[in-house]
């Protein structure tokens, strides 16, 4: 078994320690930083340069559809099914032959040489937050009950193990989401999106904001107007004089920690490429038209931003609309007039997003090392409903991967022919994970433990796909 020295082992005493740390430090001044230390990066661990000398990946871009893209209006069309199933619109053909995908995506065809499409995913789980939560852990969720948020013993996230295992060498941040936490209406946190029983130190950065506002603000991380670089050094300064008057009391390695914390909380505010990164309005107009105007376009050009500065991983969730945590059809999750919200809100900003993203990573010859993942938490049911939608349906839908020199132009098993159930190749979370993993250089039997010392595959039950990794 691989195991390295573990990042951020941290004993309860030490977590309690560190918490009425940060309480001390926020009365004593650091509220008046304008920072929010929680959201901000870990140090980074030497264990990610060993890691990276085996990955074909440096980086990588998690896009998630929040809500359940449906397969068949998207990557896995079933035009000879009858107009209940197959739905109103055509297969379209492809920058390769014989393959097709719904029309509703005719620039992300012209690069369907550069995908690998897998037509066979499955979790068996029609529940939101707990498909969700094997999508984004890899491992299976310890409760079915949906709509139960994030809890101390959630498995960490493939965002949290990348960013914690494998940090960042040349910023600040190592594992970054954005521009908004996934939740199921009312506003209820999904599970799996965080360090789970890691803790906080291995959350990844969440990075509240949208970045097709006139001048981004980040929640938590955009310093106060009024508050200019001399007075940010002053601050630093006194910050300074707080940590060593402190250390003089308090021995612990939870305080070290959020020593390193305070920094690079400072770092990135001082810091040229990843500050300049999150300033989104530094972009061309003619980038930040070609990957769309919207919230997701932008935060899609943002990650590039991010990812092109030194961060590991990236991942962009599907933004909500203003009000929506109250509607029946939030997101992909097109319970009714499935195919209106497909061709008027979804698949456009989808499509032009995706494709500026591939292009641009080309055009900067980044895409050799960077993978991209598009996922969601499950499909759609093979039948549309009355009200002309789509239900909840986990036994088959579709991920698509790029980037990271894996074989462009195919397809990874396939659907049966009313697209509900896996007829060739059944792919599940664990084995989308371990790829994903194989590929950033971590591999499929790495271990790391807990704080108290008891040992956890990265992975459990998993196989990198054989189509995709070569080993």
């Amino acid at each position: 078994m691989h195991q390295l020295n573990q990042p951020h082992r941290w004993s309860s005493q030490h977590q309690s320690r560190a918490w009425s740390r940060r309480e001390l430090l926020r009365v004593g001044g650091l509220g008046a930083l304008g920072l929010s230390l929680p959201d901000l990066s870990r140090a980074a661990d030497r264990n990610g340069s060993l890691l990276q000398k085996h990955a074909k990946a440096k980086s990588c871009m998690v896009i998630f559809l929040s809500g359940g893209p449906p397969q068949h209006e998207t990557f896995d069309p079933k035009p000879n099914a009858p107009i209940e199933i197959r739905g109103e619109f055509r297969p379209i053909s492809t920058s390769v032959s014989g393959i097709q995908i719904c029309e509703t995506l005719p620039q992300i065809s012209k690069l369907v040489d550069r995908l690998s499409i897998i037509r066979s995913m499955t979790t068996g789980i029609h529940s939101h937050s707990t498909s969700g939560y094997f999508m984004l852990t890899g491992n299976p969720p310890t409760s079915m009950a949906e709509s139960v948020p994030a809890g101390p013993q959630d498995w960490p996230s493939i965002a949290a193990a990348v960013g914690a295992i494998c940090p960042s060498t040349v910023s600040p941040l190592s594992s970054v989401v954005l521009p908004e936490a996934i939740v199921n209406n009312p506003a209820i946190p999904w599970p799996g999106q965080n360090g789970g029983f890691m803790g906080s130190q291995w959350h990844p950065n969440l990075l509240r904001c949208d970045p097709s506002a006139l001048k981004i603000q980040i929640e938590g991380l955009t310093p106060v107007e009024s508050l200019g670089e001399v007075r940010l050094s002053d601050r630093r300064d006194l910050l300074g004089q707080l940590d060593f008057q402190f250390r003089r009391a308090v021995e612990s390695p939870g305080i070290d920690q959020l020593g390193r914390m305070q920094q690079d909380a400072f770092g990135l505010l001082h810091s040229g490429d990843t500050r300049k990164a999150l300033q989104i309005e530094r972009e061309s107009d003619v980038m930040r038209d070609r990957y769309g105007r919207g919230k997701f376009g932008q935060s899609v050009l943002l990650g590039r931003r991010l990812l092109e500065a030194g961060v590991r991983l990236v991942q962009v969730n599907f933004p909500r609309e203003p009000g929506d945590t109250t509607s029946s059809n939030p997101l992909w999750d097109t319970h009714l007039n499935n195919a209106q919200r497909l061709r008027e809100v979804l698949c456009p900003q989808f499509d032009q997003a995706f494709s500026a993203l591939l292009l641009d990573l080309e055009s900067r010859g980044l895409l050799d090392e960077t993978l991209v993942v598009v996922m969601g938490e499950f499909g759609r049911t093979p039948t549309i409903n009355p009200s002309g939608g789509r239900d909840h349906w986990g036994n088959v839908f579709s991920v698509v991967l790029a980037g990271a020199g894996i074989p462009g132009g195919s397809v990874i098993g396939a659907s049966d022919s009313k697209g509900a159930m896996p007829a060739d190749r059944p792919v599940r979370p664990p084995d989308l994970a371990a790829t994903i993993f194989q590929l950033l250089g971590i591999p499929s039997d790495y271990e790391f433990q807990d704080a108290l010392q008891r040992p956890h595959a990265v992975i459990r039950g998993g196989t990198a796909m054989r189509e995709i990794v070569k080993v």
